[in-house]
């Protein structure tokens, strides 16, 4: 059958067969209207029509343009943090469209003063991971592997993803792993997962697990490094730009060390995500903490955001080899670093997942509590672990120990892809064996 929507003639098949998921479990589950502008035979970006994300100084101007000849409903309008408001259409009348009003404010104050509620996303193909997870044998261990040497110990890392998978407890280096609170204190639901299918086991929904995948590289790493995951991308592993930044203000009360966003998006005239500006404007005031974000995985140079902010650690991945850049990898100056992103081993749920894109779309794969994945959503948590555990060992706090790798990556840097970061100090010897674990692990390194 023909496709109906209007931008999925412009998407490779895999791409629309992923958009085509979130958009219609954001209008199930939210009853949000989410657009999609196709870049590329890509996801330019997606967004939420309807609502606007305004500087504070413009909030009375946008709001007119937005909703004409309509006096200001101020509770049509949310302070999502400092200095950045999310203004919502009023439902009655006529209304013009996101991007319309867009233009209007654009040749009036100029951009910048106001862009589409973005949607961020782990999905596959477009932002991340690569791929769909694949089948590993029954009792495969992870790979990088748990690096017992390097502790973590005393470090706090917030995983900004999926949430929790209910048994993740059941492998022993995700023991001790938390789930996020809510604001009244009580703890976010696990990762869900479908209900039980034709043989008993129960269904893995799309993106199911990615957050405990996530989790998992971090805590092989830094074993004993204290790490919560949230569940902030719950809708087809998505989430607006607004609830995101929202969470992300409540975390910073925790004492946070390391952030993981293992997300991206590209945005509307290629400008910063102006509520995750605001964000990092909050961020600034406290020292020491430092975001390792995925590059994404359209295989291209352009910048994705949030990782192409100031501040950020940008990573990118190197493929199975641990020599070249990952094909998917996004790339350019704007990448501050790449790692092992290809054919990660990891913990994922127990269950049967049948395959949503193309050309698997419908084949039915089994796991038994783990998988093997791909994207730079993993490589990220490789830089994340080794954050958190250079600052157990060192004493150093997130950003400087974040500094001090950047710089060793650079002196190692691989021509033609970068700065490069891996697992156990991934030296090789003149035979082309890697050097043992004990090297890195070594506190007088």
């Amino acid at each position: 059958m023909p496709r109906q929507n209007s931008w999925d003639s412009k998407l490779q098949v895999r791409i629309a067969n992923q958009v085509d998921h979130i958009t219609a479990t954001f209008a199930a589950q939210r009853g949000i209207e989410i657009k999609v502008v196709p870049a590329g035979g890509g996801v330019g970006y997606m967004y939420a029509e309807g609502q606007l994300l305004v500087r504070d100084n413009y909030v009375e101007q946008v709001y007119g343009i937005l909703n004409p000849g309509r006096e200001v409903d101020y509770e049509n309008i949310d302070r999502i943090v400092p200095g950045v408001a999310l203004i919502n259409q009023e439902p009655a009348g006529e209304r013009p469209t996101v991007v319309a009003v867009l233009e209007t404010i654009d040749r009036i104050f100029g951009t910048g003063i106001a862009t589409p509620n973005h949607v961020l996303t782990v999905a596959p193909g477009g932002p991340c991971p690569a791929t769909e997870p694949e089948e590993v044998y029954d009792d495969t261990e992870p790979y990088p592997s748990v690096c017992t040497g390097n502790s973590g110990a005393g470090v706090l890392v917030y995983i900004a993803d999926t949430g929790l998978l209910a048994d993740a407890d059941s492998h022993p280096w995700l023991a001790g792993v938390q789930r996020a609170q809510k604001p009244d204190g009580t703890l976010q639901p696990p990762d869900p997962l479908g209900p039980p299918g034709p043989n008993g086991t129960p269904t893995i929904p799309p993106y199911a697990g990615h957050g405990t995948f996530v989790a998992g590289v971090v805590r092989c790493l830094a074993p004993e490094a204290d790490i919560i995951v949230s569940n902030i991308f719950k809708v087809a592993g998505s989430a607006l730009e607004s609830d995101f930044v929202i969470e992300l203000s409540q975390a910073l009360a925790l004492g946070v060390d390391v952030f993981n966003l293992s997300i991206t998006t590209q945005t509307r005239t290629d400008l910063p995500l102006l509520g995750f500006d605001g964000w990092l404007r909050l961020l600034r005031q406290y020292k020491g903490v430092v975001c390792a974000v995925a590059a994404g995985n359209n295989g291209d140079r352009k910048t994705s955001w949030p990782a192409g902010g100031p501040g950020m650690v940008s990573v990118g991945a190197l493929g199975g080899d641990w020599r070249g850049r990952a094909q998917f990898s996004n790339y350019g100056g704007w990448v501050d670093v790449y790692a092992p992103g290809r054919d990660l081993v990891n913990a994922y749920a127990t269950g049967t997942y049948t395959c949503d894109d193309a050309p698997y779309k419908g084949q039915i794969r089994k796991f038994f509590g783990m998988a093997r994945w791909s994207g730079t959503s993993f490589s990220t948590p490789v830089v994340t672990g080794l954050i958190a555990a250079r600052m157990s060992r060192t004493g150093e706090n997130g950003q400087q120990a974040a500094a001090a790798l950047l710089a060793e990556a650079r002196s190692r840097a691989i021509p033609g892809v970068g700065a490069v970061l891996l697992p156990c100090g991934g030296h090789c010897d003149k035979a082309g064996r890697r050097v043992s674990c004990a090297r890195c692990c070594d506190p007088d390194r």
